[in-house]
């Protein structure tokens, strides 16, 4: 199980106590924790540096995801000697890294390196276009009083000097579209069904919103905006969130769903019409000490420590977290060792405490992770079809 952290692109590292591996692997899986260059170090393109790297010349834009390929790549080669098994590779990630693992299934040098895929809280913004791509990378050379930048000179700019930037040369990296690692959009890809085919499993948060809180994003002005400019937009969405009372919640609520839950039923689909199967979930558990401090469900990136059974190290949930929020994670922990260890093309179902059956041939499941912010498992069918069918278009 190869891990790719999150942060936005622009901070994260594979080493962080919630990744520790250790008690994952108890689980009869190995686990690989990686780092990659991060952002502008990551992302970044100049007319300067066409043709420069890959083979034969090819455009490189998304260094970052070329450093993940190079990490599978070592898997290949050398995880035989700790005991795995370069041909059934899982990769998973959050965030970023969870929008790095659907790159990489469409991504033409990374066919082949992984053979299974899980996604938390991947989120739908696309990606950046090769032309918005190289007018930022002349932007960024001009601050550096480089109009004219060779690639020589770019390269002997500090890395530390990128840490000053202010907006907009400041604003998060994300993966560029039209070159040799990502030369169409992932979205559309995954769209058109042309993904690499594998078993996924996909999912979100039951409060995926407070990550846009704090990016500065208005959730309640996105209702707004609605009201303002299409009502009878607005007027729908009300009949999807019944009993949703007031901007502020409605926005919580319509900007999670659009930027997070939506992408899980998009890949679902696709998974779909190729033949693959799909595992969905959404995580809705919070520790009861932490109720309060939690109000609307888990946050971003809040299932992370159950997925590694690393509560015990994780700030701030360490401090609170009893027994049995412990033996919870526990149990989401196995569900995804056994993700890893058993799902294939032939498998439709995980065992657990909850048999959890994938989307197969129509089939619209879900596994409830926490129901209400309280214990327990459900598996659910037509799971907010309604919205996420909208929202997907």
């Amino acid at each position: 199980m190869v891990w790719l952290h999150g942060g936005g692109f622009t901070i994260g590292a594979g080493s962080l106590p919630p990744y520790d591996g250790q008690a994952l692997a108890g689980r009869d899986v190995v686990v690989v924790t990686v780092n990659y260059r991060l952002g502008h170090l990551g992302f970044f393109a100049h007319p300067a540096l066409e043709g420069e790297e890959g083979e034969e010349g090819e455009r490189i834009y998304n260094f970052a995801l070329l450093d993940q390929i190079a990490a599978l790549q070592w898997v290949q080669e050398n995880i035989h000697a700790f005991g795995g098994d370069a041909a059934n590779v899982t990769l998973f990630g959050e965030s970023a890294g969870a929008r790095s693992v659907l790159s990489l299934m469409v991504s033409p040098k990374a066919k082949g390196l992984f053979h299974k895929a899980i996604v938390q809280s991947g989120y739908t913004l696309p990606d950046l276009p090769r032309a918005r791509a190289l007018e930022k990378g002349r932007l960024l050379a001009a601050h550096f009083s480089l109009p004219d930048a060779s690639a020589e000179q770019l390269r002997a700019i500090p890395a530390d000097a990128f840490w000053s930037l202010t907006a907009p040369l400041s604003v998060g990296p994300a993966p560029i579209v039209g070159d040799a690692v990502l030369p169409q959009p992932m979205l559309e890809t995954f769209f058109a069904g042309r993904q690499h085919p594998m078993p996924v499993m996909i999912g979100s948060n039951s409060d995926e919103a407070s990550v846009m809180a704090v990016f500065g994003v208005d959730i309640a002005g996105q209702i707004q905006k609605l009201r303002r400019e299409r009502r009878f937009g607005l007027g729908l969405i009300k009949l999807l969130y019944p009993g949703v009372k007031g901007d502020a919640a409605l926005g919580r609520e319509v900007c999670r769903d659009m930027a997070f839950t939506t992408l899980g039923y998009v890949v679902m689909q696709a998974q779909q019409r190729v033949g693959q199967p799909c595992w969905r979930y959404w995580f809705d558990y919070v520790p009861q000490a932490a109720d309060e401090a939690y109000p609307h469900g888990a946050w971003h990136g809040d299932e992370v420590p159950y997925v590694f059974d690393t509560l015990a190290l994780a700030e701030p949930v360490r401090g609170y977290a009893d027994e049995g929020d412990k033996a919870f994670a526990g149990q989401i922990a196995d569900y995804w060792a056994s993700f890893a260890r058993l799902a294939g093309s032939g498998c439709s179902e995980l065992p657990g405490p909850v048999r959890w059956l994938a989307c197969r041939r129509g089939r619209d499941r879900l596994l409830r992770i926490g129901l209400h912010k309280r214990v327990g498992f459900k598996l659910e069918n037509r799971f907010m079809r309604a919205r996420l069918a909208l929202f997907a278009g």
